[in-house]
């Protein structure tokens, strides 16, 4: 069953977000009240773990970078 969770609240527990996925947990993570984001263990199939990172890394390298300048930390966390 998923759990929701504030992206606050995910930022400040996110390693006990991520031992709960370990053990088969998932969570919707919440940006002002509305879903943006779903956490939940890697499916161990054909190519698995590194299947996934290989496709990650290839879309990263594909990303066109994007110069925000600098970023302070009342930027970071949602008020």
């Amino acid at each position: 069953m998923e759990r929701l969770v504030t992206a606050v609240d995910a930022n400040r527990h996110f390693s006990e977000i991520l031992r709960a996925v370990r053990e088969g947990g998932s969570y919707v993570v919440t940006a002002h009240g509305k879903p943006v984001a779903r956490i939940l263990p890697i499916e161990e199939g054909p190519g698995g773990r590194d299947e996934a990172r290989r496709r990650l890394l290839r879309r990263l390298r594909e990303e066109t970078p994007v110069d925000v300048g600098p970023i302070g930390r009342d930027e970071l966390y949602e008020r």
